[in-house]
């Protein structure tokens, strides 16, 4: 699963970033209405997160996470052709759904399914080894595109997906027995809350995360443009970017190794104040302290990945957790999609400085809601 991961991400997500270009110079499609295909296909994932929750709850991930594989390869391949688009959003609609079905969500609704609360190491693994999608997949999607064109590379990774993906996702995640079904949002044998209160805290988790996503959007499509407006050079700035990727493993493996032995509320407090203190520190335009910033908020944001899929399931248990995770799923795709979007505006009227401020004012939302969640007993390990 880990490995499907690194495939999922790293043609979906990140295609964008480096098939943009070349999608706009070949067909003449405005490079806003080719990146627009990925905030189109974040859309209708999040339109159909619920659906996939709830199927996995009852049926476990092996169908969900196949179709998965099966319409990313679809989709694909039917970009590799498109020529209007149309076609092109339509393919987009395909990989959509099959983000939705086979993304860090629909993974970690699968292991909690089959591991219930001792899943969090999994999940952890699982996170650490998707955190290697950009760090592969740019480089490897960029030397295939200047071999094969941005059409054979699609082409290309669809193939990969019919014939690595699918089958893993086939043939290696365990089948379920089907469960009856559970309500969406209840609280496990363990905890006392009254129905009232566990909505209002999976209100409070669900603010939590979209934010925390608005934010992590915006910083990554609009990072390198805020460093150089603030003064940075553009190879500087590069290279600040590339501290993410290693910063977020980083803290990954640390929390498989040391954070473990925390309840998941305390590693998401841990994970939004260090991106409280890099967005903070990027404001001052000091290429050394940008450096800095930038290590923290890739290791907070690499903590935040795994909190998202470790805190339902300590606060809630696994009676349901594909249902909340699906539901939570929601909000956070149409906050990445609108996230860019809305950070463009204030980036482009106001500047970099106030459009960092902004950040960290949700970011301090954040930190407050984090300390209104619960850090009762650690779950089963």
């Amino acid at each position: 699963m880990g490995i499907n991961q690194i495939l999922a991400w790293g043609s979906t997500y990140y295609l964008p970033a480096v098939l943009a270009a070349p999608i706009a110079r070949e067909t003449g499609w405005s490079i806003t209405s080719v990146v627009g295909g990925l905030s189109w296909g974040m859309l209708l994932a999040g339109a159909t997160s619920p659906t996939v929750g709830r199927h996995i709850d009852r049926h476990g991930g092996r169908v969900a996470m196949a179709l998965s594989s099966f319409l990313l390869a679809i989709g694909l391949a039917t970009m590799g052709v498109a020529e209007n688009l149309p076609t092109y959003y339509f393919a987009w609609s395909l990989i959509g759904i099959a983000m939705a079905a086979g993304l860090y969500d629909a993974a970690f609704s699968t292991l909690g399914r089959l591991l219930g609360e001792g899943a969090r190491t999994s999940i952890t693994g699982l996170t650490l080894l998707g955190g290697f999608a950009s760090t592969l997949g740019w480089p490897a999607m960029a030397a295939m595109e200047e071999w094969l064109g941005w059409r054979g590379t699609c082409l290309c990774i669809a193939a990969v997906h019919l014939l690595v993906g699918l089958p893993v996702h086939a043939m290696m995640i365990p089948s379920s027995v089907r469960q009856p079904v559970r309500p969406v949002i209840t609280g496990n044998d363990h905890t006392t809350r009254t129905p009232r209160q566990t909505s209002g805290l999976f209100l409070l988790i669900g603010m939590m995360l979209t934010v925390l996503a608005l934010v992590v959007s915006s910083v990554s499509v609009h990072l390198l443009d805020a460093l150089k407006q603030l003064g940075i050079a553009t190879a500087v700035a590069l290279a600040i970017g590339m501290v993410i990727g290693p910063a977020q493993v980083a803290a990954r493996v640390a929390e498989f190794s040391i954070g473990r032995h925390l309840h998941p509320t305390w590693s998401a407090r841990v994970g939004v104040l260090l991106c409280l203190f890099g967005v903070s520190l990027l404001i001052a335009g000091k290429t050394w302290l940008s450096f800095v910033a930038i290590a923290l908020y890739g290791a907070g944001n690499g903590i935040l990945t795994i909190a998202r899929g470790t805190l339902p399931l300590a606060l809630f248990g696994a009676q349901g957790y594909g249902s909340r995770m699906g539901l939570l799923a929601r909000p956070i795709l149409i906050a990445q999609a609108c996230g860019p979007i809305l950070a463009a505006l204030v980036l482009d009227t106001l500047g970099p400085a106030p459009m960092l401020s902004v950040l960290c004012c949700l970011l301090i939302i954040c930190v407050v809601i984090s300390f209104r969640l619960p850090a009762g007993s650690h779950p089963t390990a």
